[in-house]
Protein backbone atom coordinates (compact mmCIF):
# COMPACT_ATOMS: atom_id res chain seq x y z
CA UNK A 1 0.00 0.00 0.00
CA UNK A 2 3.09 2.20 1.01
CA UNK A 3 4.40 2.11 -2.42
CA UNK A 4 1.43 2.78 -4.55
CA UNK A 5 1.19 5.89 -2.75
CA UNK A 6 4.97 6.55 -2.90
CA UNK A 7 3.84 5.78 -7.28
CA UNK A 8 1.22 7.61 -6.89
CA UNK A 9 2.43 10.73 -5.32
CA UNK A 10 5.80 10.83 -7.59
CA UNK A 11 3.75 10.62 -10.11
CA UNK A 12 1.06 13.68 -9.46
CA UNK A 13 4.34 15.88 -8.16
CA UNK A 14 6.04 14.98 -11.62
CA UNK A 15 2.58 15.98 -13.13
CA UNK A 16 2.71 19.56 -10.95
CA UNK A 17 6.05 19.63 -12.16
CA UNK A 18 5.14 19.57 -15.89
CA UNK A 19 1.93 22.24 -15.64
CA UNK A 20 4.41 24.35 -13.88
CA UNK A 21 6.82 24.21 -16.16
CA UNK A 22 4.15 24.14 -19.31
CA UNK A 23 2.50 27.77 -17.52
CA UNK A 24 5.91 29.64 -17.16
CA UNK A 25 6.56 28.41 -20.91
CA UNK A 26 3.75 30.02 -21.92
CA UNK A 27 3.38 33.64 -19.85
CA UNK A 28 7.45 33.73 -20.38
CA UNK A 29 8.13 37.90 -21.32
CA UNK A 30 4.49 38.75 -20.02
CA UNK A 31 4.14 41.62 -17.51
CA UNK A 32 1.24 42.67 -15.52
CA UNK A 33 -0.96 45.00 -17.96
CA UNK A 34 -1.69 48.33 -17.34
CA UNK A 35 -5.40 49.23 -15.85
CA UNK A 36 -6.14 52.38 -18.07
CA UNK A 37 -5.57 53.05 -21.53
CA UNK A 38 -2.69 55.75 -21.81
CA UNK A 39 -2.42 55.55 -25.79
CA UNK A 40 -3.54 58.77 -27.21
CA UNK A 41 -5.38 58.52 -30.48
CA UNK A 42 -4.58 61.32 -33.58
CA UNK A 43 -5.71 61.39 -37.26
CA UNK A 44 -1.68 60.95 -38.35
CA UNK A 45 -1.56 57.51 -35.75
CA UNK A 46 -5.18 56.19 -37.17
CA UNK A 47 -3.83 56.95 -40.93
CA UNK A 48 -0.24 55.07 -40.10
CA UNK A 49 -2.18 52.42 -38.76
CA UNK A 50 -4.64 51.87 -41.52
CA UNK A 51 -1.14 51.34 -44.01
CA UNK A 52 0.23 48.53 -41.39
CA UNK A 53 -2.98 46.90 -41.33
CA UNK A 54 -2.35 46.49 -45.05
CA UNK A 55 1.02 45.66 -44.83
CA UNK A 56 -0.27 42.56 -42.50
CA UNK A 57 -3.00 41.82 -44.36
CA UNK A 58 -5.68 41.98 -41.78
CA UNK A 59 -8.07 42.24 -43.97
CA UNK A 60 -8.10 39.07 -45.82
CA UNK A 61 -8.76 36.95 -43.08
CA UNK A 62 -10.81 39.01 -41.07
CA UNK A 63 -13.92 40.05 -43.77
CA UNK A 64 -15.63 37.35 -44.87
CA UNK A 65 -16.75 38.29 -48.64
CA UNK A 66 -19.33 40.70 -48.87
CA UNK A 67 -19.30 40.99 -44.95
CA UNK A 68 -18.34 44.48 -42.71
CA UNK A 69 -14.48 45.25 -42.92
CA UNK A 70 -13.43 43.53 -39.88
CA UNK A 71 -16.24 41.48 -38.89
CA UNK A 72 -14.50 38.53 -38.72
CA UNK A 73 -16.26 35.27 -39.70
CA UNK A 74 -13.47 34.04 -42.39
CA UNK A 75 -13.39 30.08 -41.55
CA UNK A 76 -9.52 29.16 -42.26
CA UNK A 77 -9.17 25.91 -42.96
CA UNK A 78 -6.22 23.86 -41.41
CA UNK A 79 -5.69 20.52 -40.71
CA UNK A 80 -6.64 20.45 -37.66
CA UNK A 81 -9.73 21.95 -38.47
CA UNK A 82 -11.60 25.01 -38.87
CA UNK A 83 -10.97 28.55 -37.29
CA UNK A 84 -12.51 31.30 -37.71
CA UNK A 85 -11.07 35.11 -37.42
CA UNK A 86 -12.57 37.18 -34.55
CA UNK A 87 -14.35 40.81 -34.54
CA UNK A 88 -11.63 43.32 -35.17
CA UNK A 89 -14.05 46.40 -34.76
CA UNK A 90 -14.62 48.56 -32.24
CA UNK A 91 -18.22 46.98 -31.21
CA UNK A 92 -18.33 46.70 -27.48
CA UNK A 93 -19.50 43.58 -26.93
CA UNK A 94 -18.52 41.18 -30.12
CA UNK A 95 -15.52 43.38 -30.96
CA UNK A 96 -12.46 44.94 -29.53
CA UNK A 97 -14.31 48.30 -28.04
CA UNK A 98 -13.51 47.30 -24.90
CA UNK A 99 -9.74 46.15 -25.26
CA UNK A 100 -7.08 48.59 -24.30
CA UNK A 101 -3.92 49.22 -26.27
CA UNK A 102 -2.25 46.74 -24.15
CA UNK A 103 -4.24 43.86 -24.77
CA UNK A 104 -4.20 44.24 -28.25
CA UNK A 105 -0.01 44.53 -28.08
CA UNK A 106 -0.51 41.49 -25.41
CA UNK A 107 -2.12 39.21 -28.57
CA UNK A 108 -0.17 40.42 -31.30
CA UNK A 109 3.12 40.04 -29.50
CA UNK A 110 1.66 36.96 -26.76
CA UNK A 111 -0.61 35.44 -28.83
CA UNK A 112 -2.92 36.23 -25.95
CA UNK A 113 -6.50 37.05 -26.30
CA UNK A 114 -8.16 39.96 -23.55
CA UNK A 115 -9.73 37.15 -21.45
CA UNK A 116 -6.36 35.22 -20.95
CA UNK A 117 -7.53 32.24 -23.13
CA UNK A 118 -4.08 31.49 -25.45
CA UNK A 119 -5.06 32.30 -29.44
CA UNK A 120 -4.49 29.43 -32.33
CA UNK A 121 -1.77 30.17 -34.30
CA UNK A 122 -4.14 30.78 -37.55
CA UNK A 123 -3.71 34.05 -36.43
CA UNK A 124 0.07 34.83 -37.11
CA UNK A 125 1.70 36.02 -34.09
CA UNK A 126 4.55 33.86 -34.15
CA UNK A 127 5.39 36.29 -36.75
CA UNK A 128 3.31 38.98 -35.49
CA UNK A 129 5.41 38.82 -32.06
CA UNK A 130 8.09 41.03 -34.16
CA UNK A 131 6.29 43.64 -34.59
CA UNK A 132 7.16 47.21 -32.39
CA UNK A 133 5.05 48.00 -29.50
CA UNK A 134 4.18 51.49 -31.92
CA UNK A 135 3.19 49.61 -34.43
CA UNK A 136 0.89 47.84 -32.40
CA UNK A 137 -0.55 51.02 -30.84
CA UNK A 138 -0.89 52.42 -34.17
CA UNK A 139 -3.04 49.64 -35.76
CA UNK A 140 -5.14 49.51 -32.88
CA UNK A 141 -5.99 53.31 -33.29
CA UNK A 142 -7.15 52.28 -36.32
CA UNK A 143 -9.12 49.13 -35.79
CA UNK A 144 -10.48 51.58 -33.43
CA UNK A 145 -11.70 54.02 -36.15
CA UNK A 146 -13.59 51.89 -38.35
CA UNK A 147 -17.27 51.24 -38.28
CA UNK A 148 -18.27 49.26 -35.56
CA UNK A 149 -20.20 45.85 -36.74
CA UNK A 150 -22.24 43.74 -34.44
CA UNK A 151 -20.99 40.23 -35.88
CA UNK A 152 -21.24 37.64 -33.39
CA UNK A 153 -17.69 35.28 -33.46
CA UNK A 154 -18.30 32.29 -34.73
CA UNK A 155 -16.87 29.19 -32.49
CA UNK A 156 -13.97 27.20 -33.67
CA UNK A 157 -14.48 23.75 -35.29
CA UNK A 158 -10.95 21.82 -34.56
CA UNK A 159 -10.68 18.15 -33.62
CA UNK A 160 -9.99 17.01 -30.36
CA UNK A 161 -7.47 17.51 -29.15
CA UNK A 162 -6.59 20.06 -30.86
CA UNK A 163 -9.97 22.07 -29.75
CA UNK A 164 -8.48 22.46 -25.96
CA UNK A 165 -6.05 25.37 -24.54
CA UNK A 166 -3.99 22.61 -22.88
CA UNK A 167 -3.21 21.22 -26.15
CA UNK A 168 -2.30 24.67 -27.72
CA UNK A 169 -0.07 25.46 -24.52
CA UNK A 170 1.85 22.09 -24.98
CA UNK A 171 2.42 23.52 -28.68
CA UNK A 172 3.30 27.01 -27.44
CA UNK A 173 5.60 25.88 -25.46
CA UNK A 174 7.62 23.42 -27.85
CA UNK A 175 7.67 26.19 -30.95
CA UNK A 176 6.67 29.42 -29.62
CA UNK A 177 8.49 32.24 -27.79
CA UNK A 178 8.17 35.96 -27.95
CA UNK A 179 10.43 38.07 -29.84
CA UNK A 180 11.14 41.11 -30.91
CA UNK A 181 12.86 42.84 -34.45
CA UNK A 182 16.65 43.10 -34.48
CA UNK A 183 18.71 45.21 -36.94
CA UNK A 184 21.77 43.25 -38.36
CA UNK A 185 24.77 45.35 -37.94
CA UNK A 186 26.31 45.24 -40.96
CA UNK A 187 23.50 45.19 -42.86
CA UNK A 188 21.77 48.70 -44.04
CA UNK A 189 18.67 50.43 -42.66
CA UNK A 190 17.03 49.39 -45.86
CA UNK A 191 18.07 46.04 -45.59
CA UNK A 192 16.84 45.48 -41.77
CA UNK A 193 13.47 47.53 -42.73
CA UNK A 194 12.61 44.84 -45.07
CA UNK A 195 13.69 42.16 -42.62
CA UNK A 196 11.20 43.94 -40.11
CA UNK A 197 8.39 43.77 -42.59
CA UNK A 198 8.91 40.59 -44.25
CA UNK A 199 9.43 38.80 -41.11
CA UNK A 200 6.65 40.69 -38.75
CA UNK A 201 3.46 42.38 -40.72
CA UNK A 202 4.41 40.59 -44.07
CA UNK A 203 4.98 37.32 -42.02
CA UNK A 204 5.82 35.98 -45.30
CA UNK A 205 7.79 32.88 -43.96
CA UNK A 206 3.79 31.51 -42.76
CA UNK A 207 3.42 30.27 -46.41
CA UNK A 208 6.71 29.73 -47.62
CA UNK A 209 8.24 27.76 -44.82
CA UNK A 210 7.72 23.82 -44.90
CA UNK A 211 5.71 23.14 -41.33
CA UNK A 212 5.73 20.18 -39.45
CA UNK A 213 3.05 17.30 -38.43
CA UNK A 214 1.83 19.68 -35.98
CA UNK A 215 1.85 23.21 -37.81
CA UNK A 216 5.01 24.42 -36.63
CA UNK A 217 7.72 26.09 -38.64
CA UNK A 218 11.81 26.28 -38.38
CA UNK A 219 13.77 29.22 -38.35
CA UNK A 220 16.79 26.96 -40.37
CA UNK A 221 14.14 25.86 -42.78
CA UNK A 222 12.66 29.77 -43.27
CA UNK A 223 12.10 30.63 -46.93
CA UNK A 224 12.78 26.80 -48.18
CA UNK A 225 9.31 26.07 -49.59
CA UNK A 226 6.05 24.68 -48.57
CA UNK A 227 2.95 23.46 -49.42
CA UNK A 228 0.08 25.02 -48.43
CA UNK A 229 -2.22 22.18 -47.34
CA UNK A 230 -5.76 23.10 -47.33
CA UNK A 231 -5.41 25.94 -50.28
CA UNK A 232 -3.33 23.02 -51.99
CA UNK A 233 -0.62 25.87 -53.25
CA UNK A 234 2.96 25.32 -52.99
CA UNK A 235 4.69 28.43 -51.72
CA UNK A 236 8.02 28.15 -53.75
CA UNK A 237 11.05 28.83 -51.81
CA UNK A 238 12.42 32.78 -51.70
CA UNK A 239 16.04 31.74 -51.29
CA UNK A 240 16.35 29.49 -54.79
CA UNK A 241 16.92 30.45 -58.26
CA UNK A 242 15.33 27.80 -59.57
CA UNK A 243 11.78 28.69 -57.54
CA UNK A 244 11.15 31.68 -56.51
CA UNK A 245 14.64 33.45 -55.57
CA UNK A 246 14.88 36.97 -56.62
CA UNK A 247 18.70 37.44 -55.90
CA UNK A 248 19.81 37.78 -59.58
CA UNK A 249 16.58 40.04 -60.37
CA UNK A 250 16.80 44.05 -60.68
CA UNK A 251 15.65 45.56 -57.68
CA UNK A 252 13.06 47.83 -59.52
CA UNK A 253 12.18 44.40 -60.70
CA UNK A 254 11.62 43.02 -57.86
CA UNK A 255 9.72 46.00 -56.33
CA UNK A 256 7.63 45.74 -59.66
CA UNK A 257 6.40 41.89 -58.62
CA UNK A 258 5.10 43.26 -55.61
CA UNK A 259 3.30 46.44 -55.97
CA UNK A 260 1.87 45.45 -59.57
CA UNK A 261 2.03 41.61 -59.49
CA UNK A 262 4.03 41.24 -62.93
CA UNK A 263 7.74 41.97 -64.00
CA UNK A 264 9.59 40.72 -66.67
CA UNK A 265 10.43 37.27 -65.06
CA UNK A 266 7.16 36.43 -64.14
CA UNK A 267 3.62 37.32 -62.44
CA UNK A 268 1.86 36.18 -59.45
CA UNK A 269 -0.90 34.31 -59.35
CA UNK A 270 -3.34 32.38 -56.60
CA UNK A 271 -2.39 33.12 -53.12
CA UNK A 272 0.32 35.37 -54.07
CA UNK A 273 -2.12 37.07 -56.07
CA UNK A 274 -4.47 37.95 -53.66
CA UNK A 275 -1.62 39.23 -51.17
CA UNK A 276 -0.34 41.71 -53.85
CA UNK A 277 -3.86 42.42 -54.59
CA UNK A 278 -4.91 43.39 -50.61
CA UNK A 279 -1.84 43.91 -49.43
CA UNK A 280 1.54 44.62 -51.34
CA UNK A 281 0.62 47.11 -53.94
CA UNK A 282 -0.50 49.43 -51.19
CA UNK A 283 3.48 49.58 -49.94
CA UNK A 284 5.32 52.98 -50.52
CA UNK A 285 7.71 52.70 -52.64
CA UNK A 286 10.59 52.68 -50.10
CA UNK A 287 9.13 49.79 -48.24
CA UNK A 288 8.67 47.90 -51.21
CA UNK A 289 12.56 48.18 -51.88
CA UNK A 290 13.35 47.66 -48.39
CA UNK A 291 11.68 44.19 -48.85
CA UNK A 292 13.33 43.69 -52.34
CA UNK A 293 16.61 44.46 -50.68
CA UNK A 294 15.91 41.56 -47.82
CA UNK A 295 14.87 39.31 -50.10
CA UNK A 296 17.37 39.40 -52.65
CA UNK A 297 19.85 39.43 -49.56
CA UNK A 298 18.39 36.15 -48.20
CA UNK A 299 21.01 33.34 -48.19
CA UNK A 300 20.94 31.22 -51.32
CA UNK A 301 20.18 27.22 -50.48
CA UNK A 302 22.85 25.08 -52.30
CA UNK A 303 21.65 23.65 -55.17
CA UNK A 304 22.04 19.69 -55.52
CA UNK A 305 22.39 18.52 -58.85
CA UNK A 306 19.49 17.85 -60.56
CA UNK A 307 18.76 14.35 -60.42
CA UNK A 308 17.97 12.43 -64.40
CA UNK A 309 14.59 12.80 -65.49
CA UNK A 310 13.25 10.22 -67.08
CA UNK A 311 11.70 10.75 -70.62
CA UNK A 312 7.76 10.66 -70.45
CA UNK A 313 6.02 8.52 -72.54
CA UNK A 314 5.87 9.51 -75.91
CA UNK A 315 1.57 8.92 -75.89
CA UNK A 316 1.60 11.39 -72.89
CA UNK A 317 3.22 13.98 -74.73
CA UNK A 318 1.79 13.51 -78.27
CA UNK A 319 -1.66 13.77 -76.29
CA UNK A 320 -0.74 16.87 -74.39
CA UNK A 321 0.41 18.19 -77.49
CA UNK A 322 -2.86 18.18 -79.50
CA UNK A 323 -4.42 19.72 -76.55
CA UNK A 324 -2.06 22.09 -76.17
CA UNK A 325 -2.48 22.98 -79.77
CA UNK A 326 -6.29 23.11 -79.58
CA UNK A 327 -6.70 25.14 -75.92
CA UNK A 328 -3.39 26.89 -74.71
CA UNK A 329 -1.64 27.48 -78.48
CA UNK A 330 -3.09 30.55 -78.96
CA UNK A 331 -2.13 32.78 -76.30
CA UNK A 332 1.08 30.99 -74.93
CA UNK A 333 2.31 30.37 -78.88
CA UNK A 334 3.49 27.31 -80.68
CA UNK A 335 6.28 27.32 -79.08
CA UNK A 336 5.77 28.48 -75.70
CA UNK A 337 7.08 31.75 -76.02
CA UNK A 338 4.00 33.52 -74.97
CA UNK A 339 3.41 37.39 -75.58
CA UNK A 340 5.21 39.74 -73.62
CA UNK A 341 3.04 42.85 -71.74
CA UNK A 342 -0.19 39.79 -72.10
CA UNK A 343 0.55 36.18 -71.75
CA UNK A 344 3.19 34.65 -70.01
CA UNK A 345 5.92 32.50 -72.02
CA UNK A 346 5.79 28.92 -70.69
CA UNK A 347 9.21 28.07 -72.36
CA UNK A 348 12.08 28.27 -69.84
CA UNK A 349 9.50 29.31 -67.13
CA UNK A 350 10.70 28.01 -63.32
CA UNK A 351 7.17 28.49 -62.26
CA UNK A 352 6.13 25.31 -65.28
CA UNK A 353 9.29 23.14 -64.01
CA UNK A 354 9.05 23.12 -60.28
CA UNK A 355 9.68 20.07 -58.58
CA UNK A 356 6.29 19.69 -57.30
CA UNK A 357 3.76 20.49 -60.19
CA UNK A 358 0.82 21.76 -58.19
CA UNK A 359 0.84 25.34 -58.80
CA UNK A 360 0.69 24.43 -62.71
CA UNK A 361 -2.07 21.50 -62.37
CA UNK A 362 -4.29 23.93 -60.19
CA UNK A 363 -3.79 26.88 -63.05
CA UNK A 364 -5.09 24.52 -65.71
CA UNK A 365 -7.82 23.49 -63.77
CA UNK A 366 -9.18 26.67 -62.18
CA UNK A 367 -7.11 29.51 -64.33
CA UNK A 368 -5.00 31.85 -63.76
CA UNK A 369 -5.44 35.76 -62.87
CA UNK A 370 -3.30 38.24 -61.94
CA UNK A 371 -4.46 40.84 -58.97
CA UNK A 372 -6.02 44.21 -60.10
CA UNK A 373 -3.78 47.17 -59.77
CA UNK A 374 -2.80 50.26 -60.06
CA UNK A 375 0.23 49.47 -61.60
CA UNK A 376 -1.15 46.74 -63.80
CA UNK A 377 -5.45 48.30 -63.42
CA UNK A 378 -6.59 45.59 -66.31
CA UNK A 379 -4.72 41.83 -66.53
CA UNK A 380 -5.23 39.06 -68.59
CA UNK A 381 -6.11 36.35 -67.05
CA UNK A 382 -6.57 32.63 -67.86
CA UNK A 383 -9.86 31.07 -67.96
CA UNK A 384 -10.14 27.72 -66.19
CA UNK A 385 -10.06 24.32 -67.98
CA UNK A 386 -11.87 21.66 -64.91
CA UNK A 387 -14.80 20.96 -67.07
CA UNK A 388 -13.56 20.86 -70.40
CA UNK A 389 -10.34 18.83 -69.72
CA UNK A 390 -10.59 15.26 -68.57
CA UNK A 391 -7.93 14.26 -65.35
CA UNK A 392 -5.85 12.27 -68.27
CA UNK A 393 -6.09 15.55 -70.55
CA UNK A 394 -4.77 17.68 -68.16
CA UNK A 395 -2.13 15.37 -66.97
CA UNK A 396 -0.89 15.08 -70.53
CA UNK A 397 -1.20 18.71 -70.80
CA UNK A 398 0.90 19.50 -68.38
CA UNK A 399 3.35 16.83 -68.60
CA UNK A 400 4.14 18.58 -72.44
CA UNK A 401 4.60 22.27 -71.37
CA UNK A 402 7.07 20.54 -68.39
CA UNK A 403 8.63 18.95 -71.14
CA UNK A 404 8.58 20.65 -73.88
CA UNK A 405 10.78 24.23 -76.00
CA UNK A 406 13.72 22.71 -73.46
CA UNK A 407 12.12 22.68 -70.59
CA UNK A 408 12.30 19.10 -68.45
CA UNK A 409 10.90 18.33 -65.26
CA UNK A 410 8.86 14.60 -64.40
CA UNK A 411 5.38 14.15 -65.91
CA UNK A 412 2.09 14.79 -64.05
CA UNK A 413 0.05 11.76 -63.19
CA UNK A 414 -3.97 11.52 -62.96
CA UNK A 415 -3.86 11.27 -59.76
CA UNK A 416 -2.24 14.93 -59.15
CA UNK A 417 -4.66 16.49 -61.22
CA UNK A 418 -7.06 13.92 -59.16
CA UNK A 419 -5.82 15.44 -55.71
CA UNK A 420 -6.41 18.79 -57.03
CA UNK A 421 -9.64 18.73 -57.98
CA UNK A 422 -10.53 16.90 -54.52
CA UNK A 423 -9.35 19.20 -53.01
CA UNK A 424 -11.18 22.17 -53.84
CA UNK A 425 -14.45 20.35 -54.70
CA UNK A 426 -13.37 20.66 -58.56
Amino acid sequence: MKRILWTLSSVLAALGIAAAVLITLNLRGEEPLPTVETLQSTPVLVQRGEYLARVGNCMACHTTQGGAPFAGGRGIETPFGVVHSSNLTPDRVQGIGNWTSAEFWRAMHHGRSKDGRLLYPAFPYPNYTQVTREDSDAIFAYLQSVPAAPDANRAHALRFPYNTQAALAVWRALFFAPGAPSAEPAQTAEYNRGAYLVNGLGHCTACHTPRNALGATSDAKAFTGGLIPVQNWYAPALNAAHEAGVKEWRTDDVVALLKTGVAPQGSVLGPMAEVVFRSTQYLSDADARAMAVYLQGLPQQDRKAPATVAAPLASAMARGGKVYEQQCAQCHGDRGQGEPGAFPALAGNRAITLADPTNLVRVVLQGGYLPATAGNPRPHGMPPFQQTLSDEEAAAVTTFVRNSWGNQAPGVGTIEVYRARERRGM
